[in-house]
């Protein structure tokens, strides 16, 4: 690689935009759960609405973040400390990791905090490299002077607020939601018009006036009597702004009959996009900015690459208003077209659903105990209050039964009182924030917003706080994974870059490449088959008939899927393939975990019965039972063949797997007679299964007697032949459950019965 020196840092800059490219791709994958989690939670308006207003939130908030670019050249280290080529190393080792950190994040589903990760990786690199300098034979300094190099008051202020934001935006949160509540109720509609007036008067004045007072006051396109004005007419406009704003919401309530609580989930919505755009641009491109910056100040200058110090990024340069346009179009267009977002932003709405969900996270000590101690102070202070306080607050957290005619899919996970204030808090704190030029994270912001204000809402229930507290514990424990893992690979890039030069670098890129198209073609690939790959759909009909007909589907889907799972446990054990058995193992744990889930489902499916037809939960309950036998007996098949051959014993002999591929073939015109039967809905073709019962059950008996005199007259493993008897037994198990669920089906069905099925309102342009 015969490369000039300037060549080098020209192959840098244009590595750099490569890489500001990809960072605005996977940092908006990760931090749209920021600005869309509570208007796609409340199912206020249609996606594609929310997409449309969060995508020009973003374009408008892009050009207001030209200010918060100093904080990547100067608010961490001290630039005039470290030499030109030093600081290309920094910037290099900062970019390459970031890309990295927030992808691995994204395919994980979580959300985590691009502010902390190109804070913590300007750390990390600028201390390394500080180090090496240190360490140099002829610097005579010592690791105490490292504090020369590193601006540690503004990085202590910016790490401090950025833990001090999870506790303010948490209690701020849970404060203004309660008081919400208090006033609002569950039932808000039904309240009087000016008290939604009120709140809207309160909330969009706040919200404007962080956004478009503090939140902009440093765009390129604000002129300086605007702000002039503003900075000296501050009390006025609020008082005006909340009058005026009171009085608008009062007459399109009255007059226009508007959902008052929908226009300020749009208008927050809106807010906290360019808040996110204002404030977190600085994450993706702020670094490639400043390289560019310090490259075109190295070329004007004329000295060596090695001893040009860099005093000049001190210095305020405004950042070109059509690269920040460049870059808010790449952030609207990810916004659009990225999965990965959707995955995030599911882990945050689940987290603050009001109803129950099939949890993700799993309960430990920490949540158990901070559950606990809750419910105890919680009692104690309630116990302060008078019984008529009480019985009012209790009152006012009544919730609003949802109706019957409404699917489970269709339902909000919370209500339009607490996705207003979810925007209202954290656009406001955000803003702020961005105001005071600290680069506070809108992850940590609004997601623990999103929390304080399911605590406050009485979300958290018994059913539920353990795990939601856990999922929290989590999401936050990843946040200081984040900071460390930021630090320490961005410090070991840097040391790469500084002793491997171009070598390293080529080498470093190559790898980002392979690892981002990697984990896009798994995730791409994950994607794919959770839609192809059947998922279990629980029964929301209201009649036997309409369970039956809803519920073939996912017969069809286990039986299928069961058939797979037995071909597969036969072939592993013929061939002692462990990772055939091993993913096959998987493969029957996901589907238990998906029938265990319909059966958590029973509770909502029998309160949406109708009078006359409660016995349609009788027949949904016993395919149910049926299903998890079958799961049951394909588990314990699995598990054995899998343990059998993890173990190393003896393979099956030659005649054991000769019978059990005997087996496997006429299961397998069973299951495809069984599940073509379900598919097409033909249910007069299950008679025609059944009449066949006998002949599969005298099979599989014929195999028990054979392997019983082979056991008596030849020697054998005892390994083996508890494994072969288990499977057979296993399979009768397994044959049992299918025919009586084929029976419960023959019986039920009546082909004259027109099925009843309950009416869901269609879910919204998703």
């Amino acid at each position: 690689m015969f490369l000039t020196m300037e060549h080098i840092y020209i192959y840098m800059l244009i590595a750099l935009g490569f890489l500001a490219i990809a960072d605005l791709i996977v940092g908006v994958s990760n931090d749209a759960v920021n600005f869309l989690n509570s208007a796609i939670g409340s199912k206020a308006v249609s996606f594609k609405t929310i997409m449309i207003v969060a995508s020009l939130g973003v374009a408008m908030g892009a050009l207001s973040s030209s200010g918060m670019m100093e904080v990547a050249r100067k608010g961490i280290f001290n630039p005039s400390e470290f030499m030109f080529d030093e600081i290309m190393i920094i910037f290099m080792a900062v970019m390459i990791t970031d890309i990295l950190l927030l992808d691995f994040f994204n395919t994980l589903g979580l959300p985590t905090s691009t502010t902390v990760s190109i804070v913590f990786e300007l750390l990390g690199a600028s201390v390394a490299v500080a180090i090496l300098k240190i360490m140099a034979p002829d610097s005579g300094q010592t690791l105490l002077d490292i504090g020369n190099y590193i601006n540690n008051g503004k990085a202590i202020e910016i790490i401090l607020g950025i833990l001090l934001s999870v506790v303010v935006a948490f209690s701020v949160g849970a404060i203004i939601q309660f008081i919400s509540r208090l006033l609002l109720s569950f039932n808000f509609n039904t309240k009087p018009k000016f008290y939604g007036a009120i709140f809207s008067g309160f909330a969009i004045t706040s919200i404007l006036y962080f956004i478009l007072i503090k939140g902009i006051k440093n765009a390129s396109f604000m002129s300086g009597e605007l702000k002039a004005l503003i900075h000296n007419n501050n009390i006025a406009l609020l008082a005006i702004s909340f009058i005026l704003f009171s009085l608008i919401s009062l007459a399109l309530i009255a007059l226009l009959k508007v959902n008052i609580y929908k226009i300020i989930i749009v208008v927050g919505t809106f807010a906290l996009a360019v808040a996110f755009a204002g404030n977190d641009l600085v994450n993706f491109i702020g670094v490639p900015i400043a390289a560019f910056d310090s490259f075109g100040v190295w070329m004007k200058s004329g000295t060596a690459p090695d001893v040009l110090r860099m005093t000049s990024l001190s210095e305020a340069i405004p950042t070109q208003p059509v690269l920040l346009l460049i870059a808010g179009l790449i952030m609207v267009l990810t916004l659009w077209f990225s999965s990965k977002a959707k995955a995030v932003v599911k882990t945050s709405v689940d987290l603050s659903r009001q109803d129950d969900v099939n949890e993700r996270f799993e309960p430990n000590f920490l949540s158990r105990y901070i559950v606990r101690s809750s419910i105890a102070l919680s009692d104690s202070f309630s116990n302060l209050l008078p019984e008529a306080a009480r019985t009012y607050i209790n009152r006012q957290f009544e919730h609003t039964r949802i109706p019957a005619s409404v699917k489970t899919k269709d339902m909000p996970a919370f209500d339009l009182v607490r996705a207003s204030v979810n925007l209202m808090v954290a656009s406001v704190l955000i803003s702020l924030a961005t105001s005071m030029k600290l680069p506070l994270s809108t992850t940590y912001v609004t997601f623990m917003v999103a929390m304080g204000t399911s605590l406050a809402d009485r979300a958290w229930g018994s059913e539920s706080a353990v795990y939601r507290v856990a999922g929290v514990l989590n999401v936050i424990g990843g946040w200081f994974f984040t900071a460390l893992s930021a630090f320490a690979a961005a410090a070991v890039m840097a040391v790469i870059l500084f002793y491997g030069g171009a070598y390293a670098l080529t080498a470093l890129l190559i790898l980002a490449i392979v690892l981002l198209t990697k984990n896009y073609l798994t995730h791409r690939k994950k994607s794919i088959e959770q839609k192809v790959e059947d998922t279990l759909q629980k029964a929301e009909s209201s009649s036997t008939q309409g369970v039956i007909v809803e519920s073939a589907s996912n017969i069809a889907n286990v039986i299928q899927r069961g058939n797979r799972i037995y071909t597969s446990a036969v072939n592993g054990l013929a061939t002692h393939n462990l990772k055939l058995l091993k993913k096959n193992k998987t493969q029957i744990e996901k589907l238990s975990d998906e029938i265990e889930d319909l059966r958590d489902n029973i509770y909502y499916f029998i309160k949406n019965l109708e009078d006359p037809s409660v016995n349609a939960s009788n027949f949904y309950i016993s395919i149910l039972s049926y299903l998890q036998d079958m799961a049951q007996s394909l588990t314990y098949i699995s598990k054995a063949s899998f343990k059998h051959v993890n173990n190393n014993h003896k393979k099956l002999k030659f005649s054991q797997i000769k019978e059990l591929k005997d087996i496997d073939a006429h299961l397998e015109l069973l299951f495809n007679d069984t599940k073509n039967a379900f598919e097409s809905g033909s249910f007069e073709q299950i008679g025609a299964v059944l009449d066949k019962k006998s002949k599969y059950f005298n099979l599989v008996s014929e195999k028990i007697q054979i392997q019983v005199e082979r056991t008596r007259a030849e020697e054998s493993s005892p390994k083996n032949t508890t494994l072969y008897f288990s499977l057979l037994l296993e399979t009768k198990d397994l044959l049992n459950a299918t025919m009586s669920l084929l029976e419960e089906y023959y019986n039920a069905h009546d082909a004259s019965v027109q099925p009843a099925k309950i009416t869901g309102i269609e879910e919204s342009d998703t």
